[in-house]
């Protein structure tokens, strides 16, 4: 059975901001909402349903320009609840003033959570 989903995506300029390029947290939440959905089909066949986060760090900022990985990992499985935690780590940056962009030697863990979905009875 398949327990962790990975994404990697390209961080538009267009979807900074804010001064210095950031771009809001949403974005990785919005990422997070993709990758939790590629896991329960995986797993369960079914889209399910998120029921909310338990919990959300925001530990290193994201630019435009940067390449970022998000991944969903199940933590524990119920019936129908699935517990997942999820990590956004930025595995390139995007140009600097010198318009150089860079591979991380080690992915920098931007944002943490732990989220909670629930698949339909009907889908079981």
């Amino acid at each position: 059975m398949t327990t962790k989903a990975i994404h990697r995506r390209y961080v538009a300029f267009s979807d900074a901001h804010y001064a210095g390029n950031l771009v809001d947290g949403a974005y990785a939440l919005k990422l997070f909402g993709d990758v939790g959905t590629n896991l329960a089909i995986e797993m369960d066949g079914h889209e399910g349903l998120f029921a909310g986060y338990s919990s959300v760090e925001f530990l290193a900022p994201i630019r435009g320009g940067d390449v970022v990985e998000a991944e969903a990992q199940l933590v524990k499985k119920g019936n129908r609840s699935r517990t997942v935690d999820f990590e956004l780590r930025v595995i390139c940056r995007g140009s600097d003033d010198t318009g150089r962009s860079a591979v991380l030697e080690s992915p920098l863990v931007a944002v943490r959570a732990r989220g909670t979905a629930v698949i339909p009875a009907e889908s079981k």
